[in-house]
């Protein structure tokens, strides 16, 4: 590189390094956002310069900070100027290319925060459950990055969906488990959002093009409960006829194969209405989900912890996953070093398993991983009737670095096992029943 090309670039980061930090340190929401803009760009954050931040919101960015993110931009261009007269080197076409992104993404934050919008716009289903979820992540996103603490840092935007808007109908009947996320990639595909927060059970194994599960949270306990008004602790316990709140299959299958002479019905609802729903003797016995009891400080109401071995959890139970376009750099960089890699290795075990099953909420499934503190990773898995006459289960192990592949081949292992014929047969007569809203009858 020429001597003058690298004296550009060395007097563009000391102005970067200096100049722009005291700038910033006007005011608090301005140096933290240039905080952000360091971080992203690899030079030292803005931190050790100017008065301590104080969490106060600021309006909007003060002149001289908006003439700060300008010169930051316009220096980048004069690096990159420098480097365009040496277009042949390998080295050099990388580093403008990088560069050039550097600034887009510098522009992009220092435009919202000026203009008073968040940094990060965040999607989400308006349940109790699901906000609960939304604030979790948001607190999470401004412990990790100073620049995000600050009140409305980051907005939470509430979408409704299909599938809190049809509650009289069982998943099966209206389109299975894209119904609680479709409006959702409607709004991140729209870039009215920067990301989405999802509980990962309610995603589809494939994804809108050009999106990414890029991050999982730390998993919560996957396990669920059993609820009864009456203290009943055990399926095989309660008396025959007894109704059964769930519009889940994979509950409906397990619970008939130990007592066949309850009835399942249709329990749809956020986790207060179903609770509502079970006071008013609308059944006698519900479940839910262990984690978003815990989630919501709820654990009062279970009556039991069910066991994987009494009721085995569904794929994804229990984690939480973000969701952002593939390309959109400038969001990535504050989600990726969040994800949890031993949730991330058994999800994705877990949902390669589903996937290789065709699997929806019209198939009773279940499965779970875990990673060992070795590095293995341990699968069990289970494909039943909707009767829960007939049960393939499954288990698999192997380094969780191929927790893809270990959830694929599982999933042939019972395709196989089962046959083909027994898939077709339980799809049409999960159509037949409607789903869990009539107790099945046929073997």
């Amino acid at each position: 590189m020429r001597a003058s090309t690298l004296a550009s670039v060395a007097a563009c980061g000391l102005f970067l390094r200096v100049a722009i930090p005291q700038s910033f340190a006007i005011i608090p929401r301005g140096r933290a956002v240039a905080d952000a803009t360091f971080r992203q760009t690899g030079f030292p954050e803005a931190s050790e310069h100017g008065a301590p931040y104080d969490g106060t919101l600021a309006s909007g960015l003060s002149c001289a900070a908006m003439a700060a993110a300008m010169l930051t931009v316009t220096s980048l261009k004069l690096v990159s100027s420098s480097l365009r007269t040496r277009r042949q080197s390998s080295f050099c076409k990388p580093l403008q290319q990088g560069m050039r992104q550097q600034a887009v993404q510098v522009h992009s934050t220092v435009a919202r925060a000026a203009e008073g919008e968040p940094i990060l716009r965040l999607g989400t289903r308006g349940s109790p459950l699901a906000l609960a979820q939304a604030y979790e992540t948001k607190r999470v996103l401004a412990a990790a990055f100073p620049e995000l603490a600050p009140e409305g840092a980051v907005e939470i935007r509430t979408i409704s969906t299909t599938g809190d808007q049809r509650l009289e109908i069982s998943l099966a009947e209206i389109g299975g488990k894209g119904l609680f996320t479709r409006e959702l990639d409607v709004a991140l595909i729209n870039k009215e959002v920067d990301f989405c927060v999802h509980s990962t059970k309610d995603v589809p194994t494939v994804l809108v093009p050009g999106t990414e599960l890029c991050t999982m949270l730390p998993r919560e306990d996957s396990r669920d409960v059993i609820i009864t008004p009456n203290g009943i602790t055990r399926f095989e316990d309660l008396p025959a006829g007894s109704l059964i709140g769930t519009a889940s299959l994979r509950r409906q299958a397990q619970i008939y194969a130990v007592n066949p002479n309850v009835k399942c019905v249709n329990f749809r609802g956020n986790v207060q209405t179903r609770l509502r729903k079970l006071k008013a003797g609308e059944v006698n016995c519900t479940l839910l989900a262990y984690a978003g009891l815990k989630r919501m400080n709820m654990t009062e109401h279970a009556t039991r912890i069910l066991e994987w071995d009494e009721m085995l959890p569904a794929i994804s139970q229990g984690a939480i996953s973000l969701q952002c376009a593939s390309d959109d750099e400038a969001t990535l960089k504050y989600l990726r070093p969040l994800n949890h890699r031993q949730t991330f290795e058994a999800v994705t075990c877990e949902r390669a398993f589903l996937a290789s099953l065709d699997g929806n909420c019209k198939t009773p499934i279940a499965g779970q991983a875990k990673v060992s503190a070795d590095g293995q990773l341990h699968l069990i898995g289970l494909v039943s009737s909707p009767d829960g006459q007939k049960i393939f289960r499954v288990t698999r192990s192997g380094a969780a670095s191929d927790a893809a592949t270990i959830g694929k081949d599982a999933g042939m292992e019972i395709r196989k096992e089962a046959g083909e014929k027994f898939f077709e047969d339980m799809q049409d007569y999960v159509q037949a029943v409607q789903a869990a809203n009539e107790k099945p009858t046929k073997a």
